[in-house]
């Protein structure tokens, strides 16, 4: 599969219609998939994924501007969410840490997943 990305968005040259410009001339050209992240706009996606129809487009999703259902009532085929769920880890990590060396608490532990539990989502 040959995903075509436009990445004017997190370039910082956010231009909707030259991204449909580009995602148009990918398709056109023979790409499978389209893909232009960074776009937090339900709908500019769904302009999108309206423009470049019927190819499939991904969408990028880390952060609470959507949902799982809403992307796929627009049209959205394919969701990312690049390093978000890493960042949310690190963020979790970091909190506890902070607190553990500021405050010599451990509260934030508490939330963790027990590691038997853990080690059952990795079970073949």
């Amino acid at each position: 599969m040959l995903t075509a990305r436009s990445e004017g968005f997190v370039a910082g040259r956010p231009d909707l219609s030259e991204t449909i410009r580009r995602l148009t001339a990918y398709a056109a050209a023979g790409a499978d998939c389209l893909f232009a992240p960074g776009i937090r706009n339900v709908a500019d996606i769904k302009t999108i994924v309206d423009a470049v129809s019927p190819k499939p487009v991904n969408a990028l999703v880390s952060g609470n501007f959507t949902t799982v259902a809403e992307m796929a009532d627009i049209g959205v085929r394919r969701i990312s969410v690049g390093g978000a769920l890493a960042r949310s880890a690190w963020t979790g990590f970091l909190e506890s840490a902070k607190e553990i060396a500021e405050l010599g608490t451990f509260n934030g532990l508490a939330s963790a997943i027990p590691g038997i539990d853990l080690d059952g989502k990795f079970a073949r």
